[in-house]
């Protein structure tokens, strides 16, 4: 069953199919938000690039949906935005030096991933763009089916960890805070909080493409939020969509 809360928009399901698929719904009737949805379970989360994503018990499970009238590839770089916005949530709550940002959206904890960021969209005719930015954060615990080092929020922690609802408070504070950044000042702002809070700048790293593997040392993000990889060979590539490991 789905509620609708008084003071921020907020729609709020017990249990659904996926956040992000619920905003596409709503976007597709002509839903303009901005609109927070949450989900206490999603059965059918996802990921980029297709991955399923895992909502436990005691997570965050939100998508923010809004209406853009910036062009495709610049709405794009909202998943920066996000992912700013997703480090100032976990940094609420565990000390700050552990928070991290992995390329392109990867929040993480220790060296550890604790969230997933999935940004969908679609045309809106003249109106512009919808855009359905998905946060999937592991307050409570970790996945304990993934291919790669995961975190929660309760594992740095003495106290327990936040309610889905608190911590949705605190991302969607912060992302009306860095949305406004983006809006008024442009990229360039956006680019310089999410550089001061990169993890593995200046390291070696690999980066796995669609059709093969790149690798180099990570030297930062481009004007348009590609990741900036020095070849052996001292040639730069553009890194544009991948998966990036140190």
């Amino acid at each position: 069953m789905a509620k609708m809360a008084d003071k921020r928009r907020v729609l709020a399901f017990d249990d659904i199919d996926s956040t992000n698929a619920e905003a596409r719904r709503l976007a597709e009737a002509h839903e303009a938000g901005p609109l927070w949805i949450i989900a206490a379970r999603q059965h059918q989360g996802r990921g980029r690039r297709g991955r399923s994503w895992e909502t436990g018990e005691g997570n965050l499970a939100a998508t923010y949906l809004f209406v853009t009238a910036k062009a495709p590839a610049e709405a794009a770089q909202v998943s920066f935005v996000a992912a700013l916005a997703v480090a100032d949530l976990a940094a609420a709550y565990v000390p700050a030096g552990l928070v991290a940002l992995k390329w392109p959206n990867d929040p993480l904890i220790g060296g550890r991933k604790t969230a997933g960021i999935l940004v969908e969209s679609g045309s809106l005719g003249p109106e512009g763009l919808w855009l359905a930015v998905g946060c999937g954060v592991n307050l409570a615990r970790a996945p304990t089916d993934s291919n790669r080092p995961v975190t929660a929020l309760a594992d740095h922690m003495t106290g327990p960890p936040p309610p889905p609802r608190a911590a949705l408070e605190i991302l969607a504070e912060a992302m009306d805070r860095w949305r406004l950044v983006w809006e008024r000042e442009g990229f360039a702002s956006i680019a310089g909080a999410w550089t001061a809070r990169a993890y593995g700048l200046g390291e070696p790293c690999v980066a796995h493409l669609t059709t093969e593997s790149v690798r180099g040392v990570a030297e930062g993000l481009d004007t348009d939020g590609a990741l900036r990889l020095r070849l052996e060979d001292g040639s730069v590539r553009r890194i544009t969509a991948g998966d990036v490991f140190f």
